[in-house]
């Protein structure tokens, strides 16, 4: 397994000091929540992030040893984005937006955007989910051209009922991909959602082998893998039988005891069920 850690878990340390961090602790890959780039600001945009600043995050990465995974947390902090608008207006903005996403993924030697951001996606009034796919489908089909440029895959999430009611289950994140129509747009996979969907989250892997371009690993307790009750070994032995080669990033949504520690406990309990299974 290949196994990344989500920046943000490290809150406002200087990337220096959790890059290097990450490394220690074993992980490779770090996966970047667009807003950390700009420390301090009320409203994220990527489209601030000068130049210099992105040549510099990739270095600081490739200093540490880390491989930059992609981007997370898409549109959160962010103002004027909608997937599920029936706006015109909103419905470009999203999909320029999105554009300049990619191209800043590229540019930081990233592969994947991963499309979370429920408070950004969910059904507005008036709106049904029939259309609201339709929408969310052509925002994103119209941005693909620029996801192909720059090689980078979007990765659509689906999130529990907890986080909304706009695809909720791997089943809805396919059918939105096959709307998408392209190899540019495929599925990511969440433990703390598929938790939430009542199947065994070993047989969504399997189901949905074919379209998986992300993995992220968590507990539905919004801590890492290891530390609720979900166990990992059914889970990392369907990634195996299906032959996943991408990323497990661990992302939580808690930091206590600390960032250092959930990291560190994360990884080792992963490494451990890896090793069972080889053995």
């Amino acid at each position: 397994m290949k196994y990344a850690l989500c920046n943000e878990t490290f809150g406002d340390q200087p990337f220096e000091q959790a890059f290097a961090t990450t490394r220690e602790l074993g992980y490779t890959g770090i996966e970047i929540a667009p807003f950390t780039l700009m420390p301090g600001a009320t409203v994220s945009d990527v489209r601030n992030v000068p130049p210099g600043r992105r040549a510099e995050v990739k270095r600081i990465a490739a200093d540490a040893g880390l491989e930059v995974v992609g981007l997370h947390w898409l549109l959160a902090k962010t103002e004027g984005f909608y997937l599920t608008s029936p706006d015109p207006a909103v419905q470009q903005a999203t999909t320029d937006y999105l554009k300049e996403l990619a191209e800043l993924c590229g540019q930081l030697g990233g592969k994947v955007l991963v499309l979370g951001s429920p408070q950004q996606r969910n059904l507005l009034p008036g709106v049904g989910y029939e259309q609201a796919e339709e929408i969310a489908a052509s925002v994103l089909r119209e941005a693909m051209p620029v996801f192909g440029e720059h090689e980078v895959t979007l990765a659509l999430e689906p999130l529990g009922p907890a986080e909304g009611d706009f695809m909720l289950t791997a089943e809805s994140g396919v059918t939105l991909a096959q709307l998408v129509d392209s190899p540019w747009c495929r599925l990511h996979l969440d433990v703390k959602a598929m938790a939430s969907e009542g199947k065994p989250i070993a047989d969504i892997i399997r189901d949905n082998a074919a379209w998986t371009a992300h993995f992220h690993a968590n507990d539905p307790n919004l801590l890492g893998p290891g530390m609720g009750e979900v166990e990992f070994e059914p889970i990392f032995a369907a990634l195996q039988d299906t032959d996943y080669d991408g990323w497990v990033s661990v992302e939580v949504f808690k930091y206590e005891p600390s960032p250092e520690a959930i990291a560190r406990q994360s990884i080792e309990y992963m490494q451990r069920i890896e090793a069972g299974l080889a053995g």
